[in-house]
């Protein structure tokens, strides 16, 4: 694996999709609510029980926000690296109008933050009354599998637009979220995958939970972007999140880039040991548990890539994950339910933003393909592209995003029905964490759809008049399908069902279909395997 592939793993530490700090004003306004407004299933009070006991949440607006509400232990202690356990019952009223504290991770400015009592949820609604119980979006953050929490995304316009339920998570990152070491195995056996435990066990509380806030618990849709998107993967394929969704949305989530149980094992024994606790025994996973969570924080665990480059991620080949989801999609092994997914035009370029790249150095950079890499050439010419580095960042972006999302795609026909995009704002602000103003045109890059459905910090320079109308058919897109399963919607451009070839290009200049696979090459990348 090149350094480019770990900038992949790696860049959500700088960008962090930006969200790596406290939601604020939506740069794309002048959204307005819709929804039947009497008779709702539950009150309108900022005070609801819960199975633990009843917390206290704000109303701002048109919208009741819950802040903070754990649905799990605290991993600490004894409970580091163990299934999540039910939180302690509380009797007064508990506040919820604050987030809790984001998992341990690395912050922007390169110092740590956070905290191993991170397992807490943000619950949105609608402030008004409903005429029956309202679907439920279910969140999950990207960051890599290190970074990132459910309080960064605002998804106020999602609310009401889309009279909805909301729900962002937190779950636990990097080393803590996701060792494989046998010395801490859990439930016959199981390593790893305490990150995706969480996701579950927060879905299980929405699942128990959401009717109290008016929430449908049989209307529950799980969305990602990222890291977040590749969890969906996941809970596509989890004998365990069976019936804790009835939908899934997928953005920029190459669910490929996971690992087997025995990588996980070994990688995660070579991490234990650099921190000097070497062995799999009992003793072990006490030295393991004596060390300080941000200094596990601050020592990446890597399990891909010959050269360790990769970050740590879910692990398949066991009862939690029983394969790898990519082979469950082509198998038909997916849950059956409707999926609307997608990459964008140019991921990749938020990778290479702070490097230059000479027409001397793309050949070898092209060498990580081996005996591909004249073919790799002969379709991604250097004078096809104003810079090297973006012909560098055409065939990344290609291989390592849209085409394995394609590939999803089309194995994911076989299950239920599958509504795809691409979006392609060639103007799409830059996020921060990138160089300011951009070496060179970002063009739709990794995350930047994101401001266009949730309200996040700085995304900047502010949306013109035609990026807010997108913002405002893609919040209805997303919204419809949340809904019925369908993004179709009156008003909006007919969103064709998947077939093989009909991708909505989400542009601001004219809403369209094309062929994504064709366009971006991929049966070249078919038969060229991921280095």
């Amino acid at each position: 694996m090149n350094a480019d592939k770990l900038r992949l793993r790696v860049r959500r530490r700088g960008v962090r999709v930006a969200v790596g700090v406290a939601a604020m004003a939506a740069v794309f306004s002048g959204v307005t609510a819709c929804g039947d407004e009497k008779d709702r299933p539950a009150t309108d009070s900022v005070v609801v029980g819960t199975q633990s006991g009843p917390v206290r949440g704000k109303l701002a607006g048109d919208t009741r926000s819950f802040s903070g509400i754990p649905y799990a232990a605290p991993p600490t202690g004894e409970l580091r690296w163990k299934p999540p356990v039910a939180p302690a019952h509380w009797t007064q009223e508990r506040d919820a109008t604050t987030p809790g504290s984001r998992c341990n991770q690395p912050q922007l400015t390169g110092e740590l933050g956070g905290s191993e009592d991170c397992l807490f949820l943000n619950v949105s609604t609608p402030a008004g009354a409903a005429a029956q119980r309202r679907p439920v979006l279910v969140w999950i953050h990207g960051g890599a599998f290190v970074s990132g929490s459910g309080a960064e995304y605002d998804p106020s316009r999602l609310v009401r637009t889309g009279d909805m339920v909301v729900v962002t998570i937190n779950y636990r990152l990097g080393a803590l979220g996701f060792l494989g070491h046998s010395a801490v195995a859990h439930e016959d056996g199981q390593v790893g995958n305490f990150g995706l435990l969480d996701q579950q066990a927060a879905l299980q509380w929405v699942h128990d939970n959401i009717a109290a806030f008016g929430g449908d618990p049989a209307k529950v849709t799980i969305a990602g972007e990222s890291a977040g998107a590749m969890s969906v993967c996941d809970h596509l394929v989890s004998p365990r999140s069976e019936r804790l969704f009835q939908g899934a949305i997928l953005e920029s989530g190459p669910c490929e880039l996971q690992v087997d149980r025995q990588t996980a094992v070994d990688k995660s024994e070579q991490y234990a040991t650099t921190l000097g606790c070497p062995g799999t025994d009992a003793a072990t996973a006490q030295c393991l548990r004596a060390i300080p969570a941000d200094k596990l924080a601050a020592t990446t665990l890597q399990y891909t890539g010959s050269d360790g480059s990769g970050l740590p991620s879910p692990a398949f080949g066991q009862p939690l994950l029983p394969e790898d989801p990519v082979t469950a999609f082509r198998e038909g092994k997916a849950a059956k339910v409707p999926v609307l997914i997608g990459a964008n035009h140019d991921e990749y370029t938020s990778f290479v933003a702070g490097r230059t790249i000479t027409a001397e150095e793309y050949p070898q950079l092209l060498q990580t393909f081996g005996a591909h890499a004249d073919t790799v050439a002969a379709r991604y010419p250097l004078d096809a592209y104003p810079q090297p580095v973006l012909a560098w960042s055409a065939v990344m972006t290609d291989h390592i995003f849209v085409c394995p999302i394609a590939d999803a795609t089309k194995s994911l026909v076989r299950t239920g029905p599958v509504y795809a995009y691409e979006f392609a704002d060639q103007n799409a602000a830059p996020l921060p964490g990138l160089p300011s103003p951009p070496p060179f045109p970002l063009g739709a890059s990794h995350a930047f759809e994101l401001p266009y459905l949730f309200d996040l910090a700085q995304a900047t320079p502010p949306a013109t008049p035609a990026q807010k109308i997108l913002s405002d058919k893609m919040i209805r897109y997303w919204s419809a399908f949340i809904r019925t399963g369908d993004p179709n919607s009156r008003g909006l451009p007919d969103w064709p069902r998947h077939t093989g070839d009909q991708d909505l290009v989400l542009n601001p200049e004219k809403i369209t279909t094309t062929d994504a696979a064709r366009n971006h090459h991929c049966e070249l990348w078919s038969g060229i395997p991921t280095p």
